[in-house]
């Protein structure tokens, strides 16, 4: 167990209202708030930015995305870095 983290949805819980970056099979990569996910993994967040590369492509607002599209989640904080 590493910083409380048994499973990989323990993780997706400890990001909840933290900002997150999410990048989809199309390779279209995206940055919110995570406001909630269920077990599909699909998500919904809020204050969304679509990126290309380290820049804002355009602001998309609260936003559901589907989990089956979805290559990996990381908080924002240190992808960004």
């Amino acid at each position: 167990m590493v910083n409380g983290i048994e499973r990989p949805l323990d993780l997706l819980n400890n990001s909840k209202s933290q900002e997150v970056m999410v990048q989809l099979k199309s390779g279209n990569k995206f940055v919110g708030t995570l406001l909630a996910f269920d077990i599909h993994i699909n998500l919904v967040l809020e204050n969304t930015k679509e990126m290309d590369g380290s820049d804002i492509k355009r602001n998309l607002g609260l936003t559901f995305l589907r989990g089956d599209t979805i290559i990996f989640i990381s908080p924002a904080s240190t992808s960004l870095k």
